[in-house]
């Protein structure tokens, strides 16, 4: 998954994967200052000035106590902004995780490292959608 060294170089990067819905995230961590960058932007230009989705990003840094000393650069593709804001989470969780055992148990507490198993259910022949059906005419 990662490389797990003792001692955090410069050049130490963690690596992780999240999904959620058809988005998938590759997370990278780096020590540095706190910056986080979403596909080459910064995370409110990419996901939009929402703050939910800019919050739960940065929910495992806070669990785990560590805002502030890793650079993160996430590269994020498919699904919508929902879902991307959510592969993340997970992928900067798994990462924290591969940093240091001792982030797990506080982690799975907060329920951060469990994967979102919902996605778009198929469409049926026959219906609108997945489930809605066309108008019902008795006559």
């Amino acid at each position: 998954m990662a490389r797990t060294v003792t001692k955090h170089d410069k050049n130490t990067q963690f690596t992780a994967t999240g999904r959620r819905k058809t988005a998938i995230a590759r997370v990278f961590l780096r020590p540095g200052k706190g910056k986080f960058l979403v596909n080459g932007k910064e995370p409110w230009k990419h996901l939009g000035n929402v703050t939910s989705y800019l919050n739960l990003i940065v929910k495992p840094l806070q669990a785990a106590q560590v805002e502030g000393k890793y650079d993160i650069v996430a590269k994020v593709h498919g699904g919508g902004v929902s879902g991307q804001a959510d592969a993340i989470r997970l992928g900067v969780a798994r990462a924290l995780v591969s940093i240091s055992e001792t982030n797990k148990a506080v982690l799975k507490a907060e329920g951060l490292l469990t994967r979102d198993q919902r996605s778009k259910e198929r469409k049926k022949y026959g219906r609108k959608k997945a489930r809605k059906r066309f108008q019902f005419s008795k006559r």
